[in-house]
């Protein structure tokens, strides 16, 4: 089977960003001159997916609208001659097709991607969290993951690893080594307390879940934090047929914390065709003044 769709969750509250995000989607902050989203979007439509389905909430209409098509922005800047950005911002509009779906409660991760059942339908899907995002050299990361579905035809969950202090802060996936970068999937755990695992591959925000999920996630119970966990149904399919964990190439940013945000800015402007030689002559300046 091919995977043709993504979930894109972006209904959570982005508190570990505020006052940043009291008024701002946490999503639409900007990475160098484009919102974080976009990257992810961007993502996607190199990874040859055909419809994204946005999980959004109370709040985030800025994400629907700047995938939008804007005729008087569209407009003005054509007036103004400004050719070369009205392209720009048209081609945002024309990425992919994108559907939107309430999560009417926030009930957590896993629910939100249960709220996307009758529109993902009985097929396999891809899952991005809105604000992790993957810098690679060769393929995107959704990409390096298809590539495994098409071998596997199951589902597969991206890893890195961690150190055993950060463990506690993630999923974590118990596993038997295949081949470099390739695990099958005996266990996970949600955020394990310090010395209840020996594994350090931690689940990061890409995904690409069989619909059977769903049924699962429709029985499952509030786990930790009191909200329905992904990680708890994962372990849970995990145990009716096969699931694989893939430890990608490339580096992987939490744009949702500040810290990994700047990091982020960082990566990214570096690499921007326009700014990059001229940042990294500033960066240099600053650490040579540190």
């Amino acid at each position: 089977m091919k995977v043709r769709k993504a979930v894109i969750p972006v209904a959570g509250l982005g508190t570990r960003f505020l006052p940043a995000s009291k008024a701002i989607p946490k999503e639409m902050l900007t990475i160098v001159d484009r919102p974080t989203i976009q990257y992810i979007v961007e993502e996607v439509v190199a990874s040859g997916i055909e419809v994204i389905i946005f999980i959004t909430s109370e709040g985030k209409s800025a994400i629907e609208n700047h995938f939008d098509y804007d005729f008087e922005l569209d407009t003005l800047l054509r007036q103004k001659n400004k050719l070369d950005l009205c392209e720009e911002v048209c081609h945002i509009s024309n990425l992919i097709d994108i559907i939107s779906v309430r999560q009417k409660k926030p009930l957590g991760l896993g629910h939100a991607i249960w709220s996307a059942r009758n529109v993902v339908g009985d097929e396999p899907f891809l899952v991005l969290l809105g604000d992790d995002l993957v810098l690679s050299d060769k393929l995107p990361c959704s990409q390096q993951m298809l590539n495994l579905f098409d071998e596997v035809q199951e589902s597969i969950v991206a890893i890195q690893r961690v150190t055993p202090e950060e463990a506690s802060q993630y999923g974590i996936v118990e596993g038997e080594a295949l081949r470099e970068g390739v695990y099958k999937v005996n266990r996970m755990v949600e955020k394990p307390p310090p010395g209840t695992t020996d594994s350090d591959l931690a689940i990061i925000g890409r995904y690409i879940l069989q619909p059977e999920i769903f049924e699962i996630l429709d029985k499952t119970t509030p786990g930790h934090g009191g909200e329905i966990q992904l990680t708890d149904a994962l372990q849970a399919l995990a145990k009716r047929r096969p699931m694989y964990a893939y430890q990608f190439e490339g580096t992987r940013f939490d744009a949702g914390d500040k810290l990994g945000y700047l990091k982020a800015i960082v990566a990214f402007a570096l690499r921007h065709p326009h700014l990059g030689d001229d940042f990294a002559g500033h960066l240099k300046k600053v650490c040579a003044s540190l």
